[in-house]
């Protein structure tokens, strides 16, 4: 049974605008990949990788760089199996 006070990313349109929002970034290079992966997969984004997705927008955007151009992998609380799998999408968009 669901906790129906829960709601799931796909079904709240605030949040959906709101990710979007958060992956508008200061350097091009981040925004471009990460708004083009948006357009593509954003409709069908689970809530594990929208998780995934949002513990990457919490880091400046230089570190996020190195890791979606796998210059450096994810350490402490970024490496974990869902972020891991994101960024390998993140990596082949």
């Amino acid at each position: 049974m669901t906790d129906s006070s829960v709601t799931s990313h796909q079904s709240d349109p605030a949040n959906r605008a709101r990710l979007r929002w958060r992956s508008r970034r200061g350097l091009l290079e981040n925004d471009l990949i990460l708004t083009r992966f948006l357009d593509a997969h954003e409709e069908q984004l689970t809530d594990e990788e929208v998780d995934a997705l949002t513990r990457l927008l919490d880091l400046a955007d230089n570190p996020l760089m190195d890791l979606i151009l796998g210059r450096a992998e994810p350490e402490g609380e970024l490496d974990v199996p869902h972020v891991r799998a994101l960024l390998a999408r993140l990596r082949q968009a």
